[in-house]
């Protein structure tokens, strides 16, 4: 299938990037594709991170900030995933594309169809398999996280943080009003209970728990309120994980290729 065009991967988030990895390892040529001001989290393990600094490399795999289809092109021949500003994922009539996946984790169809690609998959909840795309991966943790659905929905978003180390909600930064960020504290950092990790004009984002700061959007975005701009892990060792693909983006992303294969070997029996 690598061989008569494109996985092209909408969004390039953590989750995305953890997908477009395993399939770049496993020999496909990858592109995705992402707004013009990423506003992901965990953003070390996310590819999204070269529409700010240009490139971005995560465990051994190096994705680069495309501007042209010539660059898409050139980036792939060099071995590279092109990252490529395009919302509306027009470039998958513009290169030859042999599967789709929505990755964007919107937790609802953001204008996802069956027949944009050949092979179409949707991740998470908002996709019905057979009828928005060929079939739907799991995102939810738990047991049939990466579970490939052919037909019906995901489990429907819960709006609740997994727990980790006995937190959930706590673990979660969201903006408390709406504005521009400006970020006191960086991915990595350990930090208690009170401390200012950033700014949102003059109001303060204060930590909840004790613990590693995972995840913190990009510096000068603008949120609005509510929205998730961070997380904090309770657990001592996450200081390690900050560059590494997480367990449930490995998972989801293990679901995804077993899909792709299933496609590609029902493909060699009908020839």
């Amino acid at each position: 299938m690598g061989e008569e065009g494109f996985i092209i991967i909408k969004g390039a988030g953590d989750i995305a990037s953890g997908v477009a990895h395993k399939l770049f390892r496993s020999g496909f040529s990858v592109v995705m594709t992402e707004v013009e001001r990423p506003s992901c989290v965990r953003r070390n393990v996310s590819f999204a991170n070269c529409i700010y600094e240009g490139t971005w490399e995560i465990e051994g795999v190096k994705a680069k900030k495309a501007d042209t289809l010539d660059d898409i092109l050139q980036i792939a021949r060099n071995n590279m995933i092109p990252v490529f500003i395009d919302p509306s994922c027009k470039i998958k009539a513009k290169i030859p594309c042999s599967v789709l996946i929505d990755a964007i984790l919107a937790k609802k169809n953001t204008g996802l169809n069956k027949d944009d690609a050949p092979f179409v998959i949707g991740l998470g909840p908002g996709f019905y398999a057979g009828k928005d795309a060929d079939l739907v991966v799991e995102t939810n943790r738990g047991h049939n996280l990466g579970r490939i659905i052919s037909y019906g929905e995901a489990e429907p978003n819960t709006g609740v943080p997994g727990d980790i180390g006995g937190h959930g909600i706590k673990r979660v930064l969201r903006a408390p009003v709406g504005g521009i960020i400006r970020n006191n504290k960086k991915i990595g950092d350990w930090v208690n209970p009170s401390d200012v990790i950033a700014w949102i004009g003059e109001t303060e984002v204060k930590a909840a728990i004790s613990g590693v700061i995972r995840g913190l959007i990009y510096d000068s975005l603008e949120v609005y309120e509510g929205c998730k701009i961070g997380d904090v892990d309770p657990r001592p060792e996450a200081i390690a994980w900050t560059h590494t693909i997480s367990d449930k983006a490995r998972c989801i992303a293990g679901g995804v290729l077993e899909a792709v294969m299933m496609k590609k070997l029902e493909q060699q029996d009908i020839s």
